[in-house]
């Protein structure tokens, strides 16, 4: 206990700010639970990624997805099965696939996209339009910080 009391004296903002972020991935975990017992998987991230970044190799979808290869391979799967996407020759080594958002999965992912936004704005209705535009920038900031510490413990993995 002595530990953590001295890293939120050493620096009471990131102590409270990790205590906001672990409150905020819980409401997160149960939304993600909710979603998958009502659409059954993780549909809207592989969607999003594909949609986002255009074809992709299973690898490089789960790299993009920062999910583990197995993960993607049970839930492209599925995908395919439900022809939300479509498996293609990769033209540059023929002896692999590239998966693509069939235009039944690029209707899904808009609906996935619009319900988003609705909840979203039912969620913020009582803020001001500047303090949604400074959530969003803060957000953005955090975000760009997190994928610069991702793409550099990568790099010394490696």
């Amino acid at each position: 206990m002595a530990r953590t009391n001295q890293a939120e004296q050493s620096d009471p903002v990131a102590a409270e700010l990790g205590e906001e972020l672990v409150r905020f991935f819980r409401f997160m975990q149960a939304r993600k639970q909710r979603s998958r017992d009502e659409h059954g998987g993780g549909d809207r991230v592989l969607l999003a990624v594909l949609v986002r970044c255009g074809p992709r190799r299973a690898t490089d979808l789960a790299v993009d997805a920062h999910l583990d290869l197995s993960t993607v391979s049970r839930q492209v799967r599925s995908l395919v099965e439900r022809g939300l996407v479509e498996r293609t020759p990769d033209p540059e080594d023929r002896r692999g696939v590239l998966l693509s958002v069939s235009p039944s999965g690029l209707a899904a992912f808009e609906a996935f996209r619009e319900q988003r936004n609705r909840e979203l704005s039912a969620l913020l209705e009582n803020w001001t339009g500047a303090d949604r535009q400074q959530l969003v920038r803060l957000l953005s900031r955090l975000n760009d910080e997190f994928a610069r510490h991702h793409t550099a413990e990568q790099g010394a993995a490696k």
